[in-house]
């Protein structure tokens, strides 16, 4: 196990070079870097500058020629860029990310101030998505081909067919003052007077604020797991060594809860930890806005717009590194699931 783990930590050096180079080619060819930004913003607003933003730049005409080479100081474009790449692959190699060109502060701290949100969105959501839909899936599988597996596979797969956002449209109508009701409150993770609050207080405020949000983003993911779940579990129900359980005279609920959901839960089980870091890693570009939640997903959004490029190459090679590592983690949990699997074997 020692060595397996080893070989795939290594693996993942050249991988994350890989994501790394890949990600900063790119960003040398996207035009309206934040250099043209701010010449186009300043040739707006000296009165000389055409409509579009960014895409209206056509060079620093203009502008001061010291201003220019200020500004690529300013944001290191003055350097070649193959001594830009050589730097920022030896900070990363130290785990420094460098610095927001717009927030003024480090990348490590913009993500951090972003992850509560992002967090909240994805623990509820792999919580409840289990929560709920592995008990349903054992029931379905239980009653295969009755009316109450028909009907809770309508109801799922018309979950997964409604788009999460337009679900959280649809909430903020019903129940967010939108048309209808106004029970829940229709933006933010807790209120104003929060920190007011007593513990108990805190607790319901916050409920209070994800209600509508994890709703919305929960809902679509039922089904994958539902469907998962009942079909592990037919398979593991038709295989020789239930029918002996039964044959000997084992009652139902020792055969089912014993012998079929150890097995069963294998592909579940491994699968958590990768459920559980994409759901808040990925962030909810639609969902965080539509609910004006302050998030990873929104944070992607904004610095790959603004080309802010610290904040998007250190967000990404932090995120590939940490769904690497869960990828890791997901197949050791394979091992202390099922011992019938070896490490040797995986190699092959």
């Amino acid at each position: 196990m020692a060595a397996y783990i080893l070989r795939r930590l290594l693996l993942m050096i050249p991988t994350l070079i890989g994501v790394v180079t890949l990600t900063f080619v790119v960003t040398q060819f996207v035009p309206g870097g934040p250099v043209e930004q701010i010449l186009t913003q300043m040739r707006h607003g000296g009165g000389r500058a055409e409509a579009g933003g960014a895409g209206g730049y056509h060079g620093s005409q203009g502008v001061d020629p010291q201003q220019v080479e200020q500004l690529k100081k300013q944001f290191g474009f003055d350097k070649p860029p193959l001594v830009r790449y050589a730097t920022m692959l030896k900070n990363y190699a130290s785990f420094n990310l460098g610095q927001s060109y717009y927030q003024h502060q480090s990348v490590w701290a913009v993500i951090r101030s972003k992850l509560p949100v992002s967090i909240t969105l994805g623990l509820w959501t792999v919580l409840l998505t289990y929560l709920i839909a592995v008990p349903l899936g054992i029931s379905k599988a239980v009653r295969n081909g009755s009316r109450f597996d028909t009907a809770t596979s309508v109801l799922v797969l018309t979950g997964y067919a409604i788009p999460g956002f337009v679900l959280g449209v649809l909430l903020l109508m019903l129940f967010g003052g939108g048309t209808l009701w106004q029970v829940f409150p229709m933006r933010g993770l807790t209120s104003d007077d929060f920190d007011q609050l007593s513990m108990t207080g805190k607790i319901l405020d916050y409920l209070w604020h994800i209600a509508l949000p994890v709703t919305a983003a929960v809902v679509g993911n039922f089904a994958i797991i539902t469907i998962l779940t009942k079909n592990t579990f037919l398979e593991e129900i038709s295989r020789q060594y239930v029918l002996t359980a039964r044959a000997k005279g084992a009652p139902q609920r020792d055969v089912l809860w014993k012998h079929v959901l150890r097995n069963a839960m294998i592909p579940l089980l491994t699968g958590l930890p990768a459920a559980f870091v994409g759901a808040f890693l990925n962030g909810n570009l639609l969902i965080e806005t539509l609910f004006s939640l302050d998030g990873m997903g929104q944070l992607s959004y904004d610095s790959v717009i603004r080309r802010d490029y610290p904040v998007v190459l250190g967000s990404l090679y932090l995120f590939t590194l940490i769904g690497l590592v869960t990828k890791l983690i997901a197949d050791v949990c394979y091992v202390l699931v099922d011992p019938r699997i070896q490490f040797d074997r995986l190699d092959r």
